[in-house]
């Protein structure tokens, strides 16, 4: 058995998600798509500083989890946020860590500064 198997499966679905998103070339592209708000026809790279192989990748990554969609129209491929599944990972981040700030714990160890 995988070791992260033995924990409980949301942490497993929230550890997914956060290497998923973990990547900045992820997020440009989620913000990109969020920004056109509309599905995007056409090579998505254009609009990012990486080949298209490399956000082919990526886009790969996203869709892996749900975070957007991409159905092919002919030779091209439209790709779209996945509102339901990026508000479920929201909740989800927004439900862990409230319920860790809201522990009453106090940190006694000074903060090194760089």
């Amino acid at each position: 058995m995988i070791k992260s198997q033995q924990f409980e499966p949301d942490l497993q679905d929230l550890a997914r998600f956060a290497k998923v998103i973990s990547h900045p070339a992820r997020l440009a592209i989620l913000k990109y798509l969020s920004e056109t708000k509309t599905c995007i026809t056409g090579d998505i790279s254009d609009s990012l500083p990486l080949s298209r192989s490399t956000v082919s990748q990526h886009l790969n990554e996203l869709k892996s989890i749900g975070l957007i969609h991409g159905e092919i129209d002919g030779l091209k491929i439209n790709y779209c946020l996945c509102g339901s599944v990026i508000h479920k990972y929201f909740e989800m981040f927004n439900l862990f860590f409230n319920n860790i700030i809201n522990e009453d714990v106090t940190c006694n160890v000074k903060h090194i500064k760089d």
